[in-house]
């Protein structure tokens, strides 16, 4: 997916909730911030997605342009809508996002998370795809792995799981090259 994909994205579902305001979380909230990242973060067909004062609407945009959906089949990519639950985010991620709005969106909005804020929560969530992602993202210099450790404090997870995440920061960036 590239940032047109993503634009289209926005359009669509606010073409199908009536939306105005959207949140982008997961790997392809990148590109808000990046928006021409190098291929490896654009190697997902999916944008997660879901109506910023509506969330319940997000079914609406699975169902209508999710995969599988004719939307999917025309495109080569889909949105998954998803609930706000879905990603773990540091305290006031909400401050720190980047707007997406241009004509290629219908002039609607698409919040889209800041990196760093990314990389904690694919780090929380710990999959091997986010690894793979995380270690790229200290790779291409585009993640501070200090930053990222001084920010675990701000994760509305237990001491314990903080201990865990920073550990689990630092050997990632160990084994960055």
């Amino acid at each position: 997916m590239n940032r047109e994909d993503l634009e289209h994205i926005i359009r669509a579902s606010s073409d199908v909730t009536n939306e105005y305001e959207f949140i982008i979380i997961g790997s392809q909230s990148i590109l808000g911030p990046i928006p021409y990242p190098e291929d490896v973060f654009k190697a997902s067909a999916e944008a997660d997605i879901y109506p910023y004062q509506a969330p319940q609407k997000a079914d609406e945009i699975d169902g209508a342009i999710g995969e599988g959906s004719q939307f999917h089949e025309t495109n080569g990519y889909y949105a998954q809508g998803v609930a706000p639950e879905t990603a773990v985010l540091p305290r006031d991620w909400i401050t720190q996002v980047h707007r997406v709005q241009n004509s290629n969106t219908n002039d609607r909005v698409g919040y889209c998370l800041d990196v760093v804020d990314l990389f904690l929560s694919k780090a929380v969530a710990g999959r091997d795809k986010d690894r793979e992602f995380c270690t790229a993202l200290i790779e291409f210099g585009h993640v501070d792995p200090k930053r990222a450790i001084d920010m675990v404090a701000q994760m509305p997870i237990d001491q314990e799981a903080q201990r865990r995440l920073r550990a689990t920061i630092r050997r990632w960036a160990g084994s960055a090259i």
